[in-house]
């Protein structure tokens, strides 16, 4: 995955999560549904920008990013802040 594939998939998940809170804004979205749905993008978010942030590192070592994985999401949401 590209670092333009990766920038992509957080654009898709972005104009998500947008069009989430428009439905629940029109009352077209439950606002049980629309917790649970925003917790999976907002995940799938951390993961995308984690993937990032090391392709880029490995750039900056001289490395090459192409052998980074995505980390599991225990892994991404147990980062402290």
């Amino acid at each position: 995955m590209s670092e333009q594939d990766i920038l992509a998939r957080i654009k898709k998940l972005v104009d998500q999560e947008h069009e989430l809170r428009s439905q629940a804004t029109r009352g077209e979205l439950d606002p049980r549904t629309e917790r649970r749905r925003l917790a999976e993008l907002e995940v799938m978010l951390d993961q995308a920008w984690d993937l990032l942030r090391h392709r880029r590192a490995r750039i900056g070592l001289g490395e090459s990013p192409d052998a980074v994985q995505a980390n599991p999401v225990a892994q991404v949401e147990g980062y402290l802040q």
